[in-house]
């Protein structure tokens, strides 16, 4: 058969939409994790793979004909997934985030785009009879379209847009709370999400420098080769949605959720004899020696509520639990840097005993608390020691 069937940017988009259904369907079956947390993922996936099947019957030489045989109906119904998909995502992040998610009365606004273009479609196309469908196919050129249909495209990709901004400033307000809670952030692996996050919003600038590329040319006469980018960014969303299906099961224990409290607690005065206790316990049993402390942990050996702990670090000590805990650990490597017995120890040795568990972390802290490396430290304190003894 010397025909060719599809071009290799077809292909990326089948494999796309290949790709989203397979997810999708591994999510809704799976029994482990949040099963909320799945069950919108598998949604996004779905109504994500609706986009490229959309590019496909609408621009895809080989599928354009095929569908135009089959039925004019399936024209511009999957293009729908554009407004929605978005909104599923920020959901999804959402649900990861906060143990007790669900959706209020007001996220009803993030729907209105899709439903308003939906009766806007459904008015102006589905309800043609499929005689008048074919012969507006038949005629059809991109460049031909009203104005207006291109500044619904705009709006249409800024509010995917929106919504992306949205999930990293989720994302955002997660990693501080993160610090509020744990001593030890390197141990808490956020690049799943993160990538899932960042990836899309790229993949959504993209599409506004792409309908501004269309818009420019059309209107403007200006010719920018807005196709090209168009279908680096389907190869883009191709990778994105392979590395996503092959880290899937990496969540860490940390997508357990945080609590999403909305209503205004007013500050109590705080109880200096709580402070003084939590000083004298840091003291006494050093409990930032273990690598694993969290909030939880050192609220129950305080016997203290750990909302009453984490906010007298805060308020009182002014800073958060990462803070707070790894200033004692700054507090116990110099000590341990000061002694002529450490003057050969390795600074990973070190590090271990001072309940560091991150390199990276023990290196910057340190830098930033004392303004020197621990190695420099460790010089000039033990090189001071031998010039005192001479």
């Amino acid at each position: 058969m010397d025909r060719l069937l599809f071009n290799t940017f077809d292909l990326a988009l089948l494999i796309t939409i290949y790709q989203c259904i397979l997810f999708a369907l591994f999510l809704i079956t799976l029994k482990k994790g949040k099963r909320q947390s799945n069950i919108l993922l598998a949604l996004f996936l779905l109504s994500y793979a609706a986009i490229p099947l959309d590019t496909l019957i609408n621009f895809g030489e080989a599928f354009r004909q095929f569908a135009m045989d089959f039925s004019p109906n399936v024209f511009y119904i999957f293009g729908m997934a554009y407004w929605i998909e978005a909104v599923l995502l920020l959901f999804f992040v959402r649900s990861l985030i906060y143990k007790n998610f669900s959706l209020k009365p007001t996220d009803i606004l993030y729907f209105l785009p899709f439903l308003i273009f939906a009766v806007h479609d459904i008015h102006d196309w589905h309800l043609l009879d499929s005689q008048t469908k074919l012969l507006i196919l038949e005629g059809y050129q991109l460049a031909n379209e009203p104005a207006y249909t291109r500044y619904i495209n705009l709006f249409r990709e800024c509010f995917r847009t929106f919504c992306g901004v949205l999930c990293l400033i989720e994302l955002h307000r997660y990693q501080t709370h993160i610090k509020n809670e744990f001593a030890d952030i390197e141990a808490i692996d956020l690049t799943w999400l993160k990538i899932l996050v960042i990836g899309f919003l790229v993949i959504r600038v993209q599409a506004i420098i792409i309908t501004l590329g269309f818009m420019t040319s059309i209107d403007l006469h200006i010719n920018i080769d807005y196709a090209l980018i168009g279908q680096t960014s389907n190869f883009m969303v191709m990778f994105l949605i392979s590395f996503l299906m092959f880290y899937s099961l990496g969540f860490s224990s940390v997508f357990k959720g945080i609590e999403n409290k909305e209503k205004i607690i007013e500050k109590d005065p705080i109880d200096l004899a709580q402070v003084e206790k939590i000083e004298s316990f840091m003291q006494a049993q050093k409990p930032y020696l273990n690598h694993l402390l969290n909030l939880e942990n050192l609220s129950m050996q305080l016997q203290m509520p750990a909302r009453n702990l984490s906010q007298i670090i805060n308020r009182h000590f002014k800073q958060n639990f990462f803070e707070f805990i790894n200033r004692y650990r700054i507090e116990e490597s110099k000590h341990l840097l000061q002694q002529e017995e450490n003057r050969k120890v390795t600074m990973l040795d070190i590090m271990d005993q001072a309940g560091f568990n991150s390199k990276a972390t023990f290196n910057t802290f340190f830098k930033k608390s004392v303004g020197l490396t621990p190695t420099q430290y460790r010089k000039e304190q033990l090189g001071s020691k031998e010039t005192h003894q001479k």
